[in-house]
């Protein structure tokens, strides 16, 4: 219990430090005096922001494309795992039934 305790502590330490951190690319835009240069800055990080995110969201679309493959080749195995374990019961069940002597 102490251990699992103290990898939580641990856990939440870095899951604070990463929150504090700034996301890298973007400018700090209050530095600038000028209204029109404030607002190019502004203008760079939402298209920096609209890039990482379109990114983003290609990355994620292409693992679920792959994990609902990879669902769909695990559903065709288990059904062909099915039809073989169907298809021994009844083997087995035919080696179970007792055999009439043929004279």
């Amino acid at each position: 219990m102490r251990r699992f305790s103290l990898t939580l502590m641990f856990m939440l330490i870095a899951v604070a430090q990463a929150v504090a951190q700034d996301v890298r690319g973007l400018e700090v835009c209050t530095a600038e005096k000028s209204m029109e240069r404030r607002t190019s800055c502004l203008q760079s990080n939402v298209e920096f922001l609209q890039q990482v995110l379109d990114k983003q969201t290609r990355d994620i679309r292409a693992k679920l494309n792959a994990a609902s493959r990879e669902a769909a080749a695990q559903k065709a195995e288990i059904a062909a795992l099915k039809s073989e374990l169907t298809k021994l019961q009844r083997e087995l069940t035919e080696l179970k039934k007792p055999k009439a002597d043929k004279k």
